[in-house]
């Protein structure tokens, strides 16, 4: 029955109502972890933090303080219902790894995008157990200051692997995360229990050598970060290893073991769109603003914006070897992004015989003043 008393203690009758409720709203992981689980998660963000791995994601330190720990984000809260939403691929996320004409998205970004589908089912499972049991709730995507993949394991969900995401025996590497807090008390379900054994295949697979050790990440380094998170200049060093990739990264996800128990995702909306499998690099660099938003809307590539997604179409036409393109990156040398010129000043390196690059440097001269792009040109000499 519902109560006004906010720190009710739940039977474990009404903790099964509400697993089975979750389910049934189409989540196929359910867990309940106490909102005080310790310290060692904040400890390992600081370390994070305190090595600068977490790059120009400044929310991250902004919000260090709130992040370290559920209770710290919301001191009235007890119980921590974390919910897994299955997204896994029908096919091969790295069949089209080695097509240098093909650009790779993200698993997870060729469908909807999963805030808004998560979220949704969040407050539906949030608003029935107020109107159920009373007490107090918040729903938590990952826009939030919440360390899911620490709470999700304390909650049994699955556990993190070496590649620090999230791992479970029934849906492998392929799990939406989000989180119901309550002022509710509930019993919580056993931490998770798996191993990597002495599997390396995330490790060894990362082309960028993100891994500094076993289970911990230098995002600076990671192609994920490099493409969707950072909003400066990719580093030269780093891009002729992101390949073909133009939107975050599956690499170390896609050759996990666990993976042999994954299922495709039950949820429609979810699965990918045909248009953005490995879509032409050709046909995205020509994207102006307006085509960029209608091709990915409702997508979670569209908050990326057009300058820095064509920054990585850049990057992966450079990588390409391939002089075809050289028309298609010209013409971007004038584009009003500065993130866009110094991409295409690279790429166009890597395509163009020098002499048609020195032709490109010298017809340019004397327009340019961002000092990063004058730069680039300096750095680069031409094919």
């Amino acid at each position: 029955m519902p109560t006004s008393i906010s720190d009710a203690t739940l039977s474990s009758q009404d903790k099964q109502c509400i697993r089975e409720y979750a389910l049934a709203q189409g989540f196929e992981a359910v867990g309940f972890t106490g909102a005080d689980f310790g310290d060692l998660p904040g400890q390992h963000l600081a370390e994070f933090i305190d090595k600068n791995r977490h790059g120009d994601m400044d929310w991250i330190v902004e919000k260090a303080d709130r992040r370290r720990h559920p209770q710290a984000l919301w001191p009235d809260a007890q119980t921590v219902l974390m919910l897994g939403l299955n997204y896994g691929p029908e096919t091969d996320p790295l069949a089209f790894a080695d097509q240098s004409d093909r650009g790779l998205i993200s698993v997870y970004a060729q469908g909807r995008d999963y805030h808004d589908v998560v979220k949704k089912k969040l407050k539906r499972i949030a608003r029935w157990i107020v109107q159920t049991y009373g007490g107090d709730v918040k729903v938590f995507v990952d826009t939030a200051p919440v360390m899911e993949k620490p709470l999700a394991e304390a909650a049994g969900v699955g556990w993190q692997g070496k590649h620090t995401n999230l791992l479970s025996r029934e849906f492998g590497s392929w799990l939406f995360l989000g989180s119901v807090f309550m002022t509710l008390k509930v019993a919580p379900d056993l931490a998770a229990q798996g191993s990597c054994g002495s599997c390396t295949a995330c490790l060894d697979i990362c082309p960028t050598k993100a891994f500094p050790a076993p289970y911990q990440l230098d995002a600076t380094r990671c192609i994920s970060y490099l493409t969707i998170e950072t909003r400066r200049h990719i580093p030269r060093e780093m891009r002729p290893l992101i390949g073909n990739r133009i939107y975050g990264c599956d690499d170390c996800l896609a050759v996990c073991p666990w993976n042999k128990y994954a299922e495709q995702a039950a949820e429609m909306v979810l699965r990918p769109r045909p248009e953005l499998v490995a879509p032409r690099l050709h046909e995205l660099v020509a994207l102006d603003d307006p085509a960029f938003r209608a091709l990915f809307a409702g997508t979670p590539v569209k908050r990326l914006g057009r300058n820095r997604f064509i920054r990585n179409v850049l990057i992966a036409i450079g990588n390409s070897g391939d002089p075809v393109y050289v028309a298609k990156v010209r013409p971007l040398l004038e584009d009003p992004s500065a993130i866009i010129r110094v991409a295409a000043i690279w790429a166009l390196s890597r395509l163009a015989p020098s002499a048609a690059f020195a032709g490109e440097k010298q017809r340019l001269a004397g327009s340019e003043t961002d000092a990063d792009v004058i730069a680039e040109w300096d750095c680069n000499e031409g094919g």
